[in-house]
């Protein structure tokens, strides 16, 4: 078991968006908006988190989930995470990603079931 979330979204169009939060994608997430992930976590409830944060941390975790699928094709935009942005709608994305990421921020594997998983639906590879 390690510290690894997805998430799914399904969008009006039948596209699925899949996400996959590791603290890898998370320390990419980092990288790109300066900002710790847990502060930017906190923001959303405080209201100091926005558009820029959520459009990052949905990239990234789009585009671990890419890499994870092995599917090849180019890496995953910011206008890619924009355009899911723009189609599902700032509440639905948001909640995605705050409830995939709460999830990968909460892992202790010391609350894993016995077969690995972590019991919440997370998938335990």
């Amino acid at each position: 078991m390690a510290a690894r979330f997805e998430g799914l979204l399904e969008l009006d169009t039948g596209k699925e968006v899949r996400v996959l939060f590791t603290n890898r994608a998370l320390a990419e997430a980092e990288q790109q908006m300066g900002k710790g992930v847990i502060g930017v976590a906190q923001g959303f409830a405080s209201g100091q988190t926005g558009l820029f944060e959520l459009a990052h941390l949905l990239r990234a975790g789009m585009e671990f989930a890419r890499r994870d699928a092995r599917v090849g094709g180019r890496p995953v935009s910011l206008n890619d995470a924009y355009e899911v942005l723009d189609t599902a709608g700032f509440t639905r994305v948001a909640q995605m990603v705050m409830e995939t990421l709460a999830a990968c921020l909460s892992y202790d594997p010391g609350n894993a079931l016995p077969d690995g998983s972590a019991g919440n639906g997370a998938d335990p590879n």
